[in-house]
């Protein structure tokens, strides 16, 4: 997009021409469809949405001169600058279409700034999983129950990012190092907080340090908060056409068609407020729970005492409140949902905030005789966090299989069970995050390791089961890739067969069929995710009771074992801390250079692509989701276009510009809806979203969406590791798919192509032949009149085939509630 403003309205540099031959626009070919109309144009539109890692216009357009018809620097439509106006020329554009492109790259990869969202990554990870429930039949309570479940997992995320904080400002900084003279003296600005170095200052006694320290996790609750509001404001406020949810449109084939499934501002903000009282919360308890502790001992000041237990009772009263607030179902999607629970918004927080303002207040109260020692009491809350987040993990795997055996389908990912591994993965994501920073803090304090007591003993033995669940994941890794060699192998026979006639080239056969080989990976991912996740989950349960049952760091309790035992102790508990302390240095270090690295700027962006498509419906401060700005632009831009021309509409989407394309149309009233057709290539429609998002991408969402739409046809390789067929039921699944591409064009080298041909793979579909086939076909297909008969797969746009209709869907019962 940066690239996009630039070229807009210039000349530019030059562009290669069309790689089919055809005049202009990827492949603008004269097409049989026919202008006018009673009172309107007819024009045809071919609307080009990228994919994944963003495009130029030129590019797009196969033009350098191109200019921006609507939209703004953050999403806009091109055209080229010669069909600028061609709404009020229709006679020129008898017999071709009118080529538009859908630019939203900026949406995930424009700003350098971004790549350091990849420390929300169990957020972002944490939210996906709500996303992914089976499809339901009669199951109402089961479906609300799994996403107040994943509402729960992602409050406790927050609390440990938090709490994470809190370790390292409150009992690492401020209460051990400070407290500590050794310590103190090897960290000079530390010396006003020191009793020793200071004198007894002012700023010296536990309370008033800790009170000082709790700024950090409170700067970051309010970082927190401002990042969700404002990328909110940014990306996700652009409210979809209004519109109600008809009974022709039958809705509960996919919540992607309610009318207010892309405008999520009511749960958002009332999770956002949710979430930062739970923060601020977690600050006050972390700086008023101690002082409480010490007044509750022998001596302690009766009136402080009193206030102790008034504050822990309205710490008590929050907490229960956080919690009732995150456990209220969502909101309706069948509407466009403009209102907004203010007073909640508003209050809670606020009201947070006043409690974190009293703990302050009572922390720093002098009380001459309280020193600090050891550590603050905080395996108590790291291990009651770890608790709860393994009894969500295992009660959603519950729901998720009762939510599969309602209505099974082989072809979900992990039998249903999907959801539940990527919420584990989310946690483990955080607890890696949360003591990765506490060890290589504590670390940088304590040098000589002797001074200070260090973190939790629980965040040394989950670091400690890191080395074992990497031998677990390296293993199924070399399992996969002797897989993959074998079916390499096989491939060979398939590939020489596939080339019948040419001269072999035993070199080039082997790179087909390994690239053939590997593009299988992406469908065994779900074998991957589960073992990782089941290990992640016995791990961290032997870590959690490690901890629990010895309160020693695991070298020490295995101490007087036998020597294997304790050898590999130490082993793990050294190379642990030195793992999750790396891990997380690679994330800063990958964020700063993704900042000033545009190249990798770029691929961080693409992961972002696939993991912010869905709203945040389980996580306020989880990246913003571009496809609340994306999908009502394109619907938007289509149905004025058919409203205002009375023309028909070609939609072309690749990789992940087809689930933009797919999401828009089921947008659409379905008046417009029949006059759009579809043409997707490499996308991951059904295999990726239909296996892992099955309640809305499944076979009957897709089926409902093949009837809907004037037309759909599919491109896919077999060598492309993403975009693969739908695989529709009976004569659709024709219908839709063409036969896997050809890849690469040409195996040797021949008259028409003296060079060897690339192998494709995910990239360029434009240079087949077929996919300006298989356009034209589409395009003829517009006429501003009756539309043209439906599901034919012959290469004649008028013979059409019959086709067996596609069964409909259950109701979701209660999918319209986040």
């Amino acid at each position: 997009m940066e690239q996009a403003q630039e070229s807009a309205g210039t000349g530019g540099q030059d562009a290669p021409g069309p790689r089919d031959g055809t005049d202009g626009a990827n492949g603008r070919d004269g097409a049989q469809g026919k202008g006018g109309g009673e009172g309107r144009t007819g024009t045809a539109l071919e609307l080009l949405v990228h994919g994944v890692g963003g495009t130029t216009p030129a590019e797009m357009l196969d033009d350098p001169r191109t200019v921006r018809v609507t939209g703004d620097h953050i999403a806009a439509v091109f055209r080229r600058t010669e069909d600028a106006d061609a709404e009020s020329r229709p006679k020129d554009y008898r017999g071709r279409p009118v080529p538009e492109a859908y630019v939203w790259c900026n949406l995930t990869s424009g700003n350098g700034t971004r790549a350091l969202w990849l420390l929300l990554l169990p957020f972002m990870v944490v939210n996906l999983a709500h996303w992914m429930r089976p499809t339901a039949q009669g199951r109402t309570r089961a479906v609300r129950l799994y996403g107040l479940l994943v509402r729960l997992a992602g409050l406790t995320l927050t609390v440990l990012l938090v709490a994470a904080a809190c370790e390292v400002a409150l009992d690492l900084v401020a209460w051990q190092c400070a407290g500590t003279r050794a310590c103190a003296e090897r960290h000079s600005w530390l010396g006003f907080l020191s009793p020793q170095m200071s004198d007894g200052g002012w700023w010296s006694t536990p309370g008033r340090r800790l009170a000082l320290a709790a700024v950090v996790p409170a700067a970051l609750t309010g970082l927190l908060w401002y990042l969700s509001l404002r990328t909110w404001r940014a990306y996700e406020s652009q409210p979809p056409t209004d519109r109600e949810s008809g009974p022709e449109e039958d809705p509960g084939r996919t919540a992607l068609g309610r009318p207010g499934f892309w405008y999520g501002r009511r749960l958002v903000a009332r999770l956002r407020a949710a979430h930062t009282a739970a923060a601020l919360l977690t600050v006050a308890a972390a700086v008023g729970a101690p002082a409480a502790r010490f007044d509750r001992g022998a001596g302690g000041p009766a009136p402080l005492d009193t206030l102790g237990w008034v504050l822990e009772t309205a710490l008590a009263a929050g907490a229960v409140t956080v919690v009732a607030v995150v456990c209220r179902r969502g909101r309706s999607e069948n509407r466009l949902d403009r209102e907004l629970d203010e007073h909640l918004v508003r209050r809670l927080p606020l009201a947070a905030l006043a409690l974190l303002v009293l703990a302050v207040l009572y922390g720093g109260w002098a009380r001459p005789e309280w020193t600090s020692a050891g550590r603050l009491p905080g395996d108590m809350t790291f291990g009651g966090i770890t608790l709860v987040q393994g009894l969500l993990v295992i009660a959603l795997a519950v729901v998720a299989h009762v939510l599969h055996r309602s209505l099974p389908d082989a072809r979900v990912a992990m039998r249903g069970l999907g959801g539940p591994a990527v919420a584990m993965l989310a946690c483990a994501l955080g607890g890696v995050m949360s003591g990765g920073v506490s060890q290589r803090v504590s670390d940088w304090l304590d040098g000589t390791g002797t001074s200070i007591d260090g973190p939790p003993v629980l965040l040394t033995w989950q670091a400690s089961v890191i080395p074992p669940l990497l031998v677990v994941v390296l293993l199924l890794c070399a399992a996969l890739a002797r897989h993959t060699w074998r079916l390499a192998r096989a491939e060979r026979d398939a590939v020489e067969g596939d080339l019948a006639g040419e001269a072999g080239d035993p070199g080039r056969t082997r790179r087909i069929a390994l690239t053939r080989a590997m593009a299988t990976l992406t469908d065994r991912a779900p074998l991957l995710v589960a073992i990782t996740s089941a290990a992640t989950l016995l791990l961290g349960a032997g870590a959690l009771v490690g901890a629990l049952a010895t309160d020693r760091v695991p070298g020490e309790a295995a101490r007087g074992t036998y020597a294997v035992v304790h050898g590999a102790a130490q082993t793990a508990q050294a190379l642990g801390s030195w793992l999750i302390g790396l891990g997380f240095i690679l994330f800063v270090t990958w964020g700063r250079r993704a900042y000033k690295d545009a190249s990798a700027r770029r691929t961080i962006g693409i992961l972002w692509d696939v993991g912010t498509f869905w709203p945040r419906a389980a996580h306020p401060f989880a990246p913003p989701c571009y496809a609340e700005r994306a999908v009502p632009d394109l619907t938007w831009r289509m149905a004025t276009w058919t409203r205002a021309t009375g023309g028909r509409l070609v939609i072309s989407g690749h990789s992940q510009g087809s689930v933009l394309a797919a999401s828009a149309a089921w947008q659409l009233e379905p008046s417009a809806r029949k006059r759009v057709a579809l043409l997707t290539y490499g996308s991951p429609l059904e295999r990726l979203y239909g296996r892992w998002f099955p309640a809305h991408f499944g076979p009957a969402a897709l089926g409902s969406l093949h009837e809907e739409v004037d037309c759909w046809r599919n491109l896919y390789r077999r060598t492309d590791p993403i975009g693969g067929p739908m695989r529709l039921p009976g004569d659709s699944g024709p219908a839709v798919d063409r036969a896997p591409l050809k890849d690469p064009l040409t195996y040797g080298r021949t008259e028409l192509h003296p060079l060897p041909a690339p192998i494709l793979g995910h990239s360029d579909y434009q240079a087949d032949p077929a996919f300006a086939e298989e356009r034209q076909r589409l395009l003829a297909r517009l006429r501003p009149d009756v539309p043209a008969p439906r599901h034919t797969d012959r290469p004649a746009p008028t013979a059409p085939a019959p086709t067996a209709p596609t069964p409909a869907a259950p109701a979701d019962d209660g999918a319209g509630d986040r």
